[in-house]
């Protein structure tokens, strides 16, 4: 009898090739979870270690406010330098998940004498949890599948840019933490499903408050699982496991959820959250019905059935219909409104719709961010389809409403990204176990050759389609290395650019401008600005600013709106009612920087005209006859004479921008503009920084006007 032949590997460990199977495993594991962290790490190679974006700016601020005073400190916080003159109260306004987690880890790291500084922790904290998700995507995967899936699957979130946009270092937001949470749920969920045990029914719900306290997007969560409630009772499959597992969930889910403050009593009022209620009360009745069918004989049992189900099911609908109508339970949100039909925000809503990240997505970017995952991703179905099993329905059900959610709403890739890997992994690795047998065809016995003569060149078609599978998640991987240098480590904060020569240049206004305002005006000082600058302003120019990024109060925003719109003089006016010291504007005429205030001003006017005080605002107003929105000489004069107009290209008009075109030529509209001579009469320019990104003015003090 031959000798067992034990892996090189094997023999240098001294341990069983089961021993040695697992070792790889976690060794390719670890890998991954190592190259998710470090791949994350190009902004801060590239820059110096700064937040990202926007929202990361108000989470670092309070982050270090809760650091600094303590839990019940923050939680109490009134911030009076936010949304002036009604401030901000901190703690009943956030998901705070966030925070506490940062908060945390440095306090832990501190307690071994790691001195690190709080900005660090929330620097590197979203790398961090990105690879906590790679080892939970492979657990959750290897439930649904097998190891090799979930080795697959781990890789390829790692590296994936739908997931990477929202976990470089320095994207300190909510979604940094929130898909591991999300990831964790449903692993837990699956092992809840399976085991139908109290223990991993309790752990679900853990997982699901961590996620609640962490971002909003929990209400995917809690009406995915009963969804999936749903689906197995209209399969045949609801047993006591499912009861088991769905009850204990949703119980203690639900209590812990309403523990933090800006969740409250909506998971027992809200409509969002009426359907995990109603799956709930389901499960019971579907219990009690089996329970009264095993004590009765058929003919008893339908008789009851059939009065009972009329008697419930009409007294449920009285009592909901009343509820609904007193105002007990709330109805749906914009956002959710939002979701379900694309064009409500843009016709309801335009607060909502003027943010960048609710507009639908691109099928350009479905494959900017996932690449070959597009075409995986039904084979990883089709997988799943072929042998149904409770977990297996999970996904599938996961993965149909989040590409059409993430279709809806590109904010939302974010949620796609992670089962678009796992339905891949367990694609690809169902095509390689399948294939990869094939390989080693010649070394078969004579029997085996017989029956081979039917599937003519074995060998020669595994080793193609291995290769072929090869040679795909290679250019997936230098296409995600690629995106995430050139697309996802950039800061917000610091702007990069190409010149001519393909040398790099830096553009830090935003910064300089920050530092201006924390250096030069009083502390007292209150800055109007579009909401999009808010945060910033508040954490870097520590300034009073009357609006910003969380937009909950439309009539104000409206308010800054009609000012930015409006003549000079309506505009003082406007001014003088916020007591606003300084104005700032983002200007990208001069640099080419696109997302600048001339071109969001549209939706400022929308805003601003949404409300009974700017009713007199029409966006048509600010067109051509023709229907054009022009900055040059064709350009509407209510336009070309509103506050914003004048606050952008103030002294424009004397500058030479590009060789060969008139002064006052905008680079990002690539017209010459039509208004260059003017002055201002109710502001003076305070600060303009280097490259003109940012313009400053003081208000002046007119006190006699109108007298």
């Amino acid at each position: 009898m031959a000798a067992t032949k034990v892996p090189v590997i094997g023999r240098l460990l001294r341990v069983s090739p089961e021993k040695q199977d697992t070792l790889i495993k976690l060794g390719v594991l670890s890998i991954a979870a190592i190259l998710s962290f470090s791949t994350r790490l190009f902004s801060v190679l590239r820059f110096e270690s700064v937040i990202h974006e926007f929202d990361p700016y108000f989470n670092f601020r309070t982050t270090r406010f809760l650091t600094e005073e303590g839990f019940y400190s923050f939680h109490n916080w009134f911030d009076d330098r936010a949304w002036y003159p009604l401030g901000r109260i901190i703690g009943g306004t956030i998901y705070p998940g966030l925070m506490v987690t940062s908060a945390l880890f440095y306090h832990v790291m501190h307690y071994f004498n790691i001195t690190i500084a709080i900005r660090n922790v929330c620097v590197f904290l979203a790398p961090t949890f990105s690879s906590f998700t790679t080892i939970v995507t492979y657990l959750l995967t290897k439930e649904l599948k097998d190891a090799g899936a979930g080795l697959v699957a781990a890789a390829m979130i790692a590296i994936v840019p739908g997931y990477i946009s929202r976990s470089v270092a320095g994207s300190y937001d909510n979604e940094g933490i929130a898909i591991f949470c999300m990831l964790l749920t449903y692993y837990t969920w699956i092992k809840a499903v399976k085991t139908g045990t109290i223990f991993w029914s309790t752990f679900c719900a853990l997982a699901y408050f961590y996620m609640v306290s962490s971002w909003g997007g929990y209400v995917f969560l809690i009406n995915l699982i009963p969804m999936h409630v749903l689906a197995l009772m209209a399969t045949g499959r609801f047993t006591h496991r499912i009861y088991v597992a769905y009850s204990g969930v949703y119980v203690l889910g639900t209590i812990l959820s309403m523990q933090i403050s800006f969740v409250g009593f909506q998971p027992v009022q809200s409509s969002e959250h009426m359907a995990a209620l109603g799956v709930f009360g389901l499960c019971q009745i579907y219990s009690f019905i089996d329970y009264v069918r095993s004590k009765l004989s058929a003919d008893a049992f339908q008789t009851l059935f059939k009065t009972v189900a009329a008697v419930v099911g009409g007294v449920v609908a009285v009592i909901a219909l009343a509820l609904q109508f007193s105002g007990k339970i709330s109805p749906w949100t914009g956002r959710f409104y939002s979701l379900l039909d694309p064009s409500y925000a843009k016709n309801n809503i335009p607060i909502i719709a003027s943010v960048s990240e609710h507009q639908p997505t691109t099928w350009s970017s479905f494959y900017f961010d996932l690449q070959g995952l597009v075409f995986m991703f039904p084979v990883g179905l089709y997988v799943c389809f072929n042998k149904l099993t409770d977990a297996n329905i999970f996904i599938i059900l996961y993965g149909v409403t989040s590409i059409y959610f993430a279709g809806v709403m590109v904010r939302l890739m974010l949620v796609l990204a992670p089962v678009m890997c796992i339905l891949s992994g367990i694609g690809i690795s169902s095509i390689l176990t399948a294939y990869i047998k094939n390989v080693d065809a010649k070394k078969v016995d004579k029997k085996s050759k017989r029956a081979d003569s039917n599937y003519p060149a074995k060998n020669e078609i595994g080793l193609v389609v291995v290769g072929i599978v090869a040679a795909g998640l290679i250019t997936y991987t230098f296409h995600c290395t690629w995106v995430t240098s050139e697309a996802y480590s950039s800061p917000s904060i610091v702007l990069a650019a190409r010149q001519h020569d393909g040398s790099r240049i830096i553009f830090d206004d935003f910064r300089e401008a920050y530092y201006w305002l924390r250096q030069n005006t009083p502390e007292d000082a209150k800055v109007m600005s579009w909401w999009d600058y808010g945060y910033q302003i508040t954490a870097m120019a520590n300034r009073t600013i009357l609006v910003d990024n969380n937009t909950w109060n439309n009539t104000h925003i409206s308010r800054v709106g009609q000012a930015m719109s409006s003549p000079e003089e309506k505009s003082y006016e406007i001014m003088r009612e916020l007591d606003v010291s300084y104005v700032l504007v983002i200007f990208g005429g001069l640099t080419g920087y696109a997302s600048d205030d001339i071109n969001k001003f549209l939706w400022m006017v929308r805003i601003g005209g949404s409300t009974p005080t700017g009713e007199h605002i029409k966006e048509h107003d600010y067109y051509t006859p023709a229907g054009e929105f022009r900055v040059d000489k064709e350009g509407s004069p209510t336009l070309l004479n509103c506050l914003m107009y004048k606050m952008c290209y103030y002294r424009f008009g004397q500058v030479y921008t590009e060789q060969g075109k008139p002064t006052g030529y905008d680079r990002v509209r690539n017209v010459e503009i039509g208004n260059k001579d003017f002055e201002l009469d109710v502001l003076e320019e305070a600060y303009t920084t280097e490259h003109w990104l940012v313009r400053i003015y003081k208000v002046k003090d007119l006190d006699n006007r109108g007298n």
